[in-house]
């Protein structure tokens, strides 16, 4: 590649997008630490609150997209703060299903507005229709990444 040439598109992706997001995780983390949580904190709230609980903790690392015993760490953490509680699969009883408390539900509120404030602030400079482009190119991303992962 010639190094006056401009780059294409597809071969400045990778690096600006992980550069994005980790200026979007920094700006986040800034504003949640007052609720004392980090980047890795908050994500197993909102997911238990999208999925209004039940879910086991294999199903939530999957949806979060990390490691089982990282996220264990999380929810100790929650557990302790009394956000979220763990109860036993009336199914499996080797399995624990996750369930917000009260408490829990407050704090994805505070998040919930947090997340509203900075993203509204971030994404100001976009339409709804710019948006959706980028949320199908996402979802199209995701796609070939899990086609990657079902080859490995």
């Amino acid at each position: 590649m010639d190094d006056d040439a401009p780059a294409l598109p597809r071969q400045r992706f990778g690096m600006r997008f992980v550069v994005l997001a980790r200026r979007w995780r920094r700006a986040l983390d800034a504003q949640l630490a007052a609720l004392g949580l980090t980047d890795a904190g908050w994500p197993p709230l909102m997911y238990l609150a999208q999925a209004g609980g039940g879910l086991t903790q294999r199903e939530l690392a999957e949806r979060i997209g990390i490691d089982g015993s990282s996220l264990v760490r999380l929810l100790d953490q929650h557990a302790r703060a009394g956000w979220i509680e763990r109860r036993d699969d009336p199914q499996d009883r080797r399995t624990w299903r996750l369930f917000l408390t009260r408490d829990g539900r407050a704090v994805v509120r505070r998040i919930q507005t947090v997340l509203d404030r900075v993203e509204s602030r971030m994404l100001a400079g976009l339409d709804d229709a710019q948006l959706q482009a980028l949320l199908d190119g996402f979802d199209r991303i995701g796609e070939g990444i899990a086609a990657m992962e079902s080859d490995a």
